[in-house]
């Protein structure tokens, strides 16, 4: 599938999709409170009910058929998908910047296992939100320093886990339907489910939820061939493409971060790597759609930038061959994915490749 056109920055700071529970650790952290409850308040006081804005006669046809969507995903995603929709995205808040967190992510230099921080009820989780950009930086410099890689990513969204009613923020019209439905299922699994301390099972079953939810949702309300189902089929198919692509990459990684090298070997040969990945990334470019989130060979690499990516795209193929075992019922699978993840919490992805050694292969030439 041809790839959409590129389009703004804004959009590439939307990667890895809308960062998902953000205010969570922010909220429980006392360094943050008040200033996480400021925001959260204002977001929240200032919410206004989607059906009034459809009541407007003025109100743009572009911005119409989105919040339309946004009320119809809602409907969907709790009768036909099972999940916790309450009062989520009834509503809607106005946001006056691009940003609203600048989430710090953080490696060592010889490990794609995350630099994690520890909060209440969320538990350990690999990153720190700021609502200000410059103590984001200084929180990456003081990393650095202490010998990690880095990355600042902002965030134009964050979620509370079904703390509260969360609106829709008005960022988020910027988006197609498409990819709007899609953010949307994504963070209604969070508010369904949220295991503690796993953010890599969350994030990863969120995306795969979220692109797999679009899909049906439009299948369901457009039509099988429709442009719109169309569009969120090569969605899904891309993440599932840069899963594959990100577990070989990890692969490549891991052989150089085991071998015992000496610094200045490890820190020869893994530029290398990045060199790499950088050309891998550039022959599979094309082939991607949806969100612009997708951005290798437009930033530096580091182990802080790839384990950003992992922790939204890891083994992305298993849930959907438990799809495929469920004869494409999303609803069962949501229902199966939870079931394995509450039952094995220690290792809910092995669970899933487990229970799924007798799936059915993909269909040819997926």
């Amino acid at each position: 599938m041809m790839r959409r056109p590129v389009r703004s920055r804004l959009h590439a700071a939307l990667l890895p999709r809308i960062a998902a529970i953000i205010l969570a650790p922010l909220l429980l952290s006392a360094c943050y409170l008040s200033r996480a409850a400021y925001e959260e308040g204002r977001i929240l006081w200032n919410r206004k009910p989607i059906d009034d804005a459809l009541a407007r006669s003025d109100l743009a046809p572009d911005i119409r058929a989105k919040l339309e969507t946004v009320l119809a995903v809602r409907k969907f995603a709790a009768d036909q998908l099972g999940l916790n929709v309450g009062g989520a995205y009834e509503s809607f808040a106005n946001v006056d910047k691009g940003a609203i967190v600048h989430v710090v992510m953080a490696a060592p230099r010889d490990s794609l296992v995350p630099y994690t921080w520890w909060f209440p009820i969320v538990g350990s989780v690999p990153y720190r939100g700021y609502f200000n950009e410059s103590d984001a930086t200084a929180e990456a410099a003081a990393l650095e320093a202490d010998g990690l890689d880095t990355m600042v990513r902002p965030s134009i969204a964050f979620s509370s886990l079904g703390f509260f009613d969360d609106p829709l923020l008005t960022n988020l019209l910027k988006l197609d339907r498409v990819e709007l439905a899609g953010v949307l299922i994504h963070e209604l699994f969070h508010r369904t489910y949220y295991l503690a301390s796993d953010a890599m099972f969350d994030e990863s079953a969120a995306n795969y939820v979220g692109s797999a939810g679009a899909v049906a949702f439009f299948a369901a309300t457009d039509g099988e061939s429709a442009p719109s189902t169309i569009a969120a089929r090569g969605i899904l198919d891309s993440d599932l493409k840069f899963a594959r692509f990100m577990l070989k990459e990890q692969a490549r990684l891991l052989d150089i971060y085991t071998a015992n090298l000496p610094k200045a070997d490890l820190d020869k040969r893994r530029e290398a790597a990045f060199a790499a990945i950088k050309a891998d990334y550039t022959a599979l470019e094309p082939t991607l759609s949806g969100l612009e989130r997708f951005d290798l060979d437009k930033q530096p690499l580091n182990n802080a930038v790839l384990v950003n990516y992992l922790i939204y795209f890891h083994q992305l193929d298993n849930f959907a061959a438990l799809d495929r075992m469920n004869h494409g019922d999303l609803r069962a699978t949501i229902a199966q994915i939870i079931s394995l993840a509450k039952a094995h919490p220690e290792d809910p992805f092995y669970a899933i490749w487990n229970a799924t050694r007798s799936a059915p292969p993909p269909p040819a030439g997926s």
